[in-house]
């Protein structure tokens, strides 16, 4: 491969991506491996199932093809395959489903198995409909059953103690049918966002369900056991349950149970009962999918799609799947068995948020959605002629004979061909937009080793800026800064207009984009819908029936901020209020009265929320601060009551509150949260802003009510209410935690958690 041995043009941030988690180190943990050695590797081993196949094109050829189209990010596999290719490990799949028998036996059998496809790299997903509910009678002990909920737990904690060969970690997708009768327990499993979590859950809706819904009905419980009724709930309250769990964390995921089966190519053989972690991979028990994805921003040129190329790159991207296929290495003889008898690939696409804005469209548009339909039947078939030609040249995929195109004809190598993945670090590396996500952002401030700060510009941003003069490192920094181009009047309107991030786009509007991808995708779409902080569980439960309306298969919503919002026990603000302070008293420090007013404001951080109470003296003045993390415990809630004691201290000390709120103000840590004038960068920040509020309300937000009684507690939003419906820029960001290998942001989206400043995916 030496004449063809181009070298990848890779961006600082791909660089470190590549370095972390992908290329190979020896045994001290040196990196001993270039990029390009990288893909040539990937190459060489895939391709290797072309010696298999006197018709095809040869092993050489192949090999190049597959070497050119990863090199230049026209196409990439599925981390596992980057990682393990030509490798002892050898487990290329990104996905798997594995069955629980209701049996003690059973049970634990599939949690070895778990840790098995977990040290290999591999996500798993479960339905736990098949255990027996909670209470049910145990034949063999006389007991009662413990139910699926605490299984779990198990399933959990094993999941904890995996290291995914030591560059992936464990996920889980974990299933419960609608009418098992423990699934209320099963909604509500995750209300405090520290429990399962190593799981993403769903629940399966049937079509009965659905149409009790419709009709406001009551709907049958079913035993798994014997399948007799067990009870009665009504769909309403059981929908509207899961729709205020979703708004409080994101958390349960909603799937389509016989929609998904609808659609299963194969129902002789078996009947999908759950899906991979993000929710895109329908999958029959023991069965593997191997993913990859077209980098759609490559196929634009002078403003049009280039066809003719994205046909040849679809073609040879369905021939490195099916390759994928021989050459893997199952981490158990039934996942073997399962995937090379049916043979199913997922072939995707990443960068489509690039493409629409290179063709001069908006996400959030009719002509997006037009465009989302165009592609994506292109693909699925042109796809599907490349499976028929495999067919003929390789064969049908075994279970062809029980399956649904036997009935109709068609001779077809793969049972699925397309899927649309999240990308979360291979988008990274080919510095692409995720799957068919909006733009996270045009610009973004990334913090970089001694807290030097360096500004990352989406690079089609970039080369319209400098092609029509408007660049400037200023600018790029005041987008940076503000998150989204809107209220930019340095950036013409015409590509502010087209430029629109996440927090620009209404559900709606994701959820149209999603039912357009969905509209010809074999499999499913992993998309998360975006809301603002601001949204009701009313609009949740709109978007919810509008994906089911549309042809959707599954839903994932993200409420922003909703993973760190805890409820406010009033009780232990109101008795804080009341303490004394402790502190030194040397006649300087005025004491505090038994009775003070004052008032709490919430303050939306990247920890979560804060509670600042401010209580004045008898002059009016703020005399002592208190605040309280809605998320308990913790290095930022020590830090936010450390810096509250000090301003307290400060004030009784006659200290001016402006020259605190100097002081405080704009200290930035690795976890802000919002944009613009809405930007908290720290604790210490929201304690400044929470102050200066103080001195001059309302400026920062709405007063709900200005009655000042002792012991109440007045809240103050620090965000503007904007209606569900308005295509307005969401004020809000969110940050969804601290990445826990290099200690950055991480960001919701796809389904995972992802950061971008050093590639960490749950998704790969």
């Amino acid at each position: 491969m030496a004449e063809t041995k181009i070298k990848p043009k890779l961006s600082s941030a791909s660089q470190e991506v590549l370095k972390r988690r992908y290329l190979l180190r020896d045994d001290n943990g040196k990196v001993i491996e270039r990029p390009e050695e990288l893909f040539e590797r990937v190459a060489r081993h895939v391709a290797g199932s072309e010696k298999n196949y006197p018709k095809g094109p040869g092993f050489r050829k192949m090999a190049l093809k597959f070497y050119d189209m990863m090199v230049n990010f026209d196409f990439l596999p599925n981390s596992p395959t980057l990682m393990n290719s030509g490798r002892e490990l050898g487990q290329l799949s990104a996905c798997f489903v594995l069955p629980i028998k209701d049996s003690m036996g059973g049970i634990f059998e599939t949690i070895k198995n778990t840790a098995l496809i977990h040290q290999s790299g591999g996500g798993t997903g479960f339905s736990f409909a098949n255990l027996r509910e909670y209470g049910a009678r145990v034949k063999s002990t006389s007991g009662v059953a413990s139910g699926p909920i605490s299984f779990m737990t198990a399933f959990n904690a094993a999941t904890e103690t995996v290291k995914q060969g030591g560059t992936r970690r464990g996920a889980n997708m974990g299933m419960l049918r609608v009418d098992h009768p423990d699934i209320l327990s099963f909604i509500t499993c995750k209300e405090d966002n520290g429990a399962m979590n190593n799981f993403n859950i769903s629940v399966s809706l049937t079509r009965k369900f659905m149409n009790a819904l419709e009709k406001d009905k009551d709907y049958d419980l079913r035993s798994p056991l014997d399948g007799k009724k067990k009870g009665t709930l009504n769909s309403r309250e059981v929908f509207d349950l899961i729709v205020k769990q979703a708004w409080r964390n994101g958390e349960p995921g909603i799937v389509f149970i016989d929609r998904m089966n609808r659609d299963n190519p194969t129902p002789k053989i078996g009947e999908v009962e759950s899906t991979n972690p993000c929710g895109e991979q329908p999958l029959l028990p023991y069965e593997s999918c191997n993913l990859g994805s077209i980098n759609l921003s490559n196929f634009v040129s002078d403003s049009q799609i280039d066809w003719d190329r994205l046909r040849d790159i679809i073609r040879s991207a369905v021939r490195f799947l099916d390759d994928v296929i021989d050459v893997n290495k199952y981490p158990l003889k039934e996942i073997a068995d399962m995937t090379k008898g049916n043979r199913k690939v997922g072939l995707g696409v990443m960068g489509f948020a690039d493409m629409l804005v290179q063709l001069g469209i908006p996400y959030n548009s009719s002509e997006a959605v037009e465009t989302a339909e165009e592609v994506m039947k292109f693909i699925q078939t042109e796809g599907g002629q490349m499976s028929e030609e495999l067919a003929k040249e390789r064969g049908v995929f075994p279970n062809w004979k029980d399956s649904i195109y036997k009935e109709e004809g068609r001779k077809i190598r793969n049972a699925t061909v397309t899927t649309i993945a999240p990308t979360g670090s291979i988008s990274m590396i080919a510095d692409a937009s995720s799957g068919v996500e909006p733009l996270f952002a045009v610009s973004f401030i990334k913090n970089v080793m001694d807290k030097d700060e360096l500004v990352m510009i989406n690079p089609v941003f970039l080369r319209i800026a400098k092609k029509q003069g408007f660049h400037s490192e200023e600018l790029m920094k005041k987008i940076a800064q503000k998150g989204t181009l809107h209220g930019i009047k340095e950036v013409p309107e015409e590509i502010r207009r087209v430029f629109v991030v996440a927090h620009d786009v209404s559900p709606v509007w994701h959820i149209k984009i999603q039912a357009a991808f969905q509209k010809y995708t074999d499999n499913a779409v992993s998309k998360t819908v975006n809301f603002p902080h601001s949204a009701t569980e009313k609009d949740v439960a709109e978007v919810y029936e509008l994906a089911y309306k549309l042809g959707c298969k599954g839903v994932t919503i993200y409420r922003d901020g909703s993973r760190e919002e805890q409820v406010l026990n009033i009780g232990k603000v109101n008795k804080k209020e009341t303490q004394k302070a402790e502190g030194p008293n040397n006649g300087t420090i005025r004491q505090r009265a038994k009775v003070t007013y004052g008032r709490t404001m919430q303050v939306m951080t990247g920890c979560g929320k804060l509670f600042v109470t401010i209580n004045e003296d008898r002059d009016g003045k703020p005399f002592e601060l208190f605040s309280v993390m809605g998320k308990a415990g913790g290095c930022a809630a020590s830090q936010a009551e450390a810096i509250s004691r000090m301003v307290s201290i400060s004030l009784r000390s006659g200290i001016d509150p402006k020259i605190i709120i100097k002081h405080l103000k704009n200290i930035t840590c690795h976890r802000p949260f919002g944009f613009g004038s809405e930007r908290v960068n720290s604790c210490s920040d929201a304690i400044a802003q929470a102050l200066e509020s103080f001195m001059s309300p309302p400026t920062l937000g709405i007063v709900k009510d200005d009655k000042k009684v002792a012991g109440d507690v007045v809240e103050i939003e620090i965000q503007e209410e904007i209606p569900f419906e308005e295509q307005k820029p969401v004020k809000e960001g969110y940050i969804g935690g601290i990445c826990r290998e290099c200690g950055g942001p991480i960001e919701y989206e796809g389904g995972c958690m992802v950061c971008r400043s050093c590639g960490y995916s749950e998704c790969g």
